[in-house]
């Protein structure tokens, strides 16, 4: 059991509460979640699906290319944890992938593959509002404290409240446009990643590092300076020249 500070949970709910600022960016808002997730949880990997204008789940966030890639084969398959998760409006949870008993074999063998043993999956709910699912990986079997478990319900209903929430949005119409313009902004954020990994010789994740510190250090939407790297923009000539390492 992984033991968190007072002071770090703290930190994190202020984080996630903070949707109000007139610059707030669904795409890194979710991506903070996947990061203060792994920080806190004992997990290795966290990823987060989010329901489109057809209701259909398509991946926003995650926090490395490893869960990126397993995201993308649960819903071309049609199966897995934060399916389940989404479908139920229910906590799903394999503590052990390898004794596939969760019903998903396609699943727990690309997880397998990918050096995940155990997995699992929140909805995204308030109410009767279900907007997305989190799913968490880690690289050993085993189940989540209940601490653990309430830590992560708790990050989970305090992200969801404040992306419903959010200033902006006033009606449910007014979210699901929001979240198109996530789901958007996640294709964009790909391109760039490869082209910059193709520029600095580096790993996905590396990329995405690199892109997501030069979006913070320069205090701009991650979302903006990607479509601006796609672009080939000279706004973001400084990333190429002398990539962020901090």
């Amino acid at each position: 059991m992984v033991q968190v500070a007072d002071g770090q949970l703290v930190d994190t709910f202020v984080e996630l509460a903070d949707t109000l600022t007139d610059d707030f960016d669904v795409i890194e808002f979710l991506h903070l979640l996947a990061a203060r997730s792994v920080a806190l949880l004992p997990v290795d990997a966290a990823g987060i699906l989010l329901a489109g204008p057809s209701g259909e789940l398509q991946l926003v966030a995650s926090s490395d290319e490893h869960v990126r890639l397993l995201e993308l084969f649960q819903l071309q398959r049609d199966e897995g944890p934060c399916l389940d998760a989404f479908r139920t409006r229910t906590p799903v949870s394999a503590a052990d992938l390898a004794q596939d008993d969760a019903g998903w074999p396609a699943f727990a063998a690309a997880a397998l593959g990918h050096g995940f043993h155990s997995v699992h999956a929140f909805p995204m709910r308030l109410r009767s509002d279900v907007i997305g699912a989190l799913n968490l990986f880690a690289a050993t079997p085993g189940e989540l404290s209940e601490e653990n478990l309430q830590v992560a319900r708790a990050m989970v209903d305090v992200a969801t409240i404040g992306l419903l929430q959010a200033r902006t949005i006033q009606q449910h119409e007014v979210l699901v446009e929001q979240l198109q313009t996530a789901l958007s902004s996640r294709v964009v954020i790909e391109q760039a990643k490869g082209f910059i990994a193709e520029r600095l010789n580096l790993e996905m994740d590396q990329a995405f590092t690199v892109l997501r510190r030069f979006a913070r250090g320069n205090s701009r939407k991650l979302s903006v300076v990607a479509a601006e790297v796609v672009n080939r923009s000279e706004t973001v000539g400084e990333l190429f020249r002398n990539p962020p390492t901090r």
